[in-house]
């Protein structure tokens, strides 16, 4: 397990929309662009394995412009190769953090100096929702599933902690990049959990389109 001082004062930014990562849970990516094959290259060189995943933002004006300003990093814990040099990785997610500025090189892929202060919450144990009312939350789940016709194993998310619930359930919905960023941004397993709720009922009442499932 990380602990702050563990963690890099630079990291290799990857700004992939709509890709959400949290911490303590994974996200598969399917990597083949030069530049970013270069960053995997180089991630692995190091102790840490490190990749920041940022949504991008199209605000100007600003060092990072471009990106949001918080965003997770990912430890690089599984990866292969193949044939045609393409990388299918995982990314555990360790801590969100904080851009502070960009940080110009010779690298092909953008680097950003980043602050870890006030997520050191993201390096402890599993998040608990005390006032998670899951049976309300699984009912309106399935009220959403119907509603968009999409399958699911039940079993498996009844049987999902509720930090695994969430989270999966926020990484995998393919909702806006700017509701994505609200989950990531949420300081607590309740906040997010109450921000999904919201999402879920809005979708419900027809505020979002029909395919709502990567």
């Amino acid at each position: 397990m990380f602990k702050v001082a563990d963690l890099p004062d630079t990291l290799a930014i990857f700004p992939l929309p709509g890709a959400l990562l949290l911490p303590r849970s994974r996200l598969p990516l399917h990597i083949f662009e030069p530049r970013y094959l270069t960053m995997l290259d180089d991630a692995l060189k190091t102790p840490e394995r490190l990749i920041g995943m940022v949504q991008p933002n199209d605000v100007p004006g600003r060092d990072g412009a471009g990106l949001h300003m918080i965003g997770c990093a990912g430890r690089i814990t599984q990866f292969s190769e193949t044939e045609d040099h393409r990388y299918l990785i995982t990314l555990s997610g360790v801590s969100r953090f904080r851009v502070l500025r960009e940080v110009e090189g010779f690298q092909p892929y953008r680097r950003c100096d980043v602050s870890w202060e006030g997520f050191e919450r993201d390096l402890g144990p599993s998040e608990k929702d005390e006032v998670f009312a899951r049976a309300d939350f699984m009912a309106l789940l399935e009220k959403y599933f119907g509603a968009m016709d999409l399958s699911t194993d039940w079993d498996t998310l009844k049987d999902a902690n509720d930090e695994l619930l969430i989270n999966s359930l926020s990484m995998l919905l393919d909702l806006a990049p700017e509701d994505k960023q609200a989950l990531l941004e949420a300081p607590s397993l309740a906040t997010r959990r109450e921000t999904l709720i919201t999402l879920i009922e809005f979708a419900l009442l027809g505020g979002a389109g029909e395919d709502l499932m990567q």
